[in-house]
C-alpha cells in the first residue's frame, strides 16, 4: 500500500513491479511485464479489458507508448455549460484580462470552474487561467464569466490535446514554481504556480 494514497498498491518483484489502483470499485492492474499483470483472475471482478477510460480519462497505449487527455470529457462539459457554439480560443486568457469583485453570485458559474479544475489533469496549459477565475467563484461578475467562457474555447480548439508517456523512456517528475508578489490589483494578493514536466 501506498504510504500517501492508501487506494495504490505496489509489489517490487526483483526488477519488476506490478501496480493495484482501487478507485470506489474501479480497478486498474498494470506492471512492467504482461505475466505480472495476468494475477488479476484471481480476483472476481468482470474484466473490461484493456484500459481506454478512467474518472473521465481517456487512454490510448500502444507499442510506442501511451497517450492520455480528456476529448470525450471536454465535448460533455462543453454541452452541459451550452458552449458547444462557443468560438475556438487560441489561448486559454488574453495577457489583458480585468477581473474585478462583485456582489452578485451563481452556482453555475462554480460548477463551471469545477469542471474546468478536473480537465486541467491533461491540459495544465489552461490552470493558471481557471485558478485565477476560481478566485471570483463566491461573486462572479461578467468579466469573469466572460473570462471563463474563453477558456472553455481553448479546449474546443485544442481537444485532442494531452499527455504522452513514450514507451522505454525513464519518468523523471520536476516540479517548477513561481509567484507574482501581490500583483492583484484588488486586494494585493499574490498569484502563484507550480507545473511539473
Amino acid at each position: 500500500m501506498g504510504s500517501v494514497d492508501k487506494t495504490l498498491f505496489l509489489l517490487r518483484r526483483g526488477g519488476d513491479t506490478p501496480i493495484v489502483r482501487i478507485y470506489v470499485d474501479d480497478i486498474i492492474f498494470g506492471g512492467s511485464s504482461h505475466a505480472l499483470v495476468s494475477n488479476e483472475r484471481e480476483f472476481e471482478m468482470s474484466l473490461m479489458g484493456e484500459l481506454q477510460f478512467f474518472l473521465g480519462l481517456q487512454i490510448k497505449q500502444g507499442p510506442e507508448g501511451t497517450f492520455v487527455h480528456q476529448a470525450k470529457y471536454t465535448r460533455d462539459i462543453l454541452k452541459k455549460f451550452d458552449m458547444g457554439d462557443s468560438k475556438p480560443m487560441t489561448t486559454p486568457m488574453s495577457t489583458n484580462t480585468a477581473l474585478d469583485a462583485d456582489e452578485d453570485g451563481e452556482a453555475e458559474f462554480r460548477g463551471m470552474i469545477g469542471s474546468l479544475s478536473y480537465s486541467t489533469a491533461t491540459g495544465p496549459d489552461i490552470r493558471f487561467a481557471v485558478r485565477l477565475c476560481a478566485r471570483y467563484r463566491a461573486s462572479p461578475r461578467t468579466s469573469h464569466r466572460q473570462a471563463v467562457k474563453c477558456i472553455f474555447g481553448y479546449p474546443k480548439f485544442t481537444p485532442e490535446l494531452g499527455f504522452w508517456y513514450s514507451s522505454g523512456s525513464s519518468l523523471f517528475l520536476r516540479g517548477f514554481s513561481d509567484a507574482d508578489h501581490a500583483g492583484r490589483r484588488i486586494d494585493r494578493k499574490s498569484t502563484s504556480a507550480h507545473a511539473n514536466s
